[in-house]
């Protein structure tokens, strides 16, 4: 039976083991903070979406 050492008394590699088991795996969920993007801001994608309509006809005036 092992003896109980407190965690401040533990070598900094057994306390990075402790840790490393006590942390888990954030399986599927992303915990990565998201916003929406700004409808406001410049979107080169969507500014260039009127060259992709087929029901668009150039207007060329002579």
């Amino acid at each position: 039976m092992e003896r109980f050492v407190p965690y401040e008394k533990l070598s900094k590699k057994k306390q990075r083991e402790l840790n490393a088991m006590k942390r888990g795996s954030w399986g599927d969920f992303n915990p990565v903070t998201r916003k929406p993007a700004n409808p406001k801001a410049y979107n080169r994608r969507t500014a260039q979406r009127w060259k992709d309509d087929s029901n668009f006809v150039p207007f060329f005036c002579f």
